[in-house]
């Protein structure tokens, strides 16, 4: 069974910075992987995706500021997150899809997710 486990949130002061980590683990293989959050009362949107390891895509909100990357070796993605901002508090999800090539098509799995706050 496949899991995916996050790693790496916390809470940090306003232009402060994170690194997310999300771990594959069981009989795994993706073409993309993706960063997704939730704040409360709010849907969940996608934040930064990665299809095998270089074609990316971020939310205008993150652009410039969070860096998606990944270590096929590791079965691991990972989202830099620099410049936090309060509306970036969220709980972020980490997701995956074996086939698809397509951002906004479904991803297969996903993880529990990890608490960011971002305090001013």
């Amino acid at each position: 069974q496949v899991q995916l486990v996050e790693s790496g949130g916390g809470l940090v002061q306003t232009g402060g910075s994170l690194r997310l980590s999300c771990a594959a683990s069981g009989p795994y293989h993706s073409s993309k992987m993706a960063w997704f959050r939730q704040a409360p009362g709010k849907e969940r949107e996608f934040v930064a995706g990665i299809i095998w390891t270089s074609r990316t895509n971020y939310a205008d909100s993150v652009d410039g500021r969070f860096t998606i990357s990944r270590d096929l070796a590791k079965k691991a993605v990972y989202l830099q997150m620099n410049d936090l901002k309060s509306e970036d508090t969220a709980r972020y999800y980490c997701a995956a899809d074996p086939t698809s090539l397509e951002f906004d098509e479904a991803y297969l799995y996903w993880g529990q997710g990890t608490q960011v706050t971002v305090s001013s």
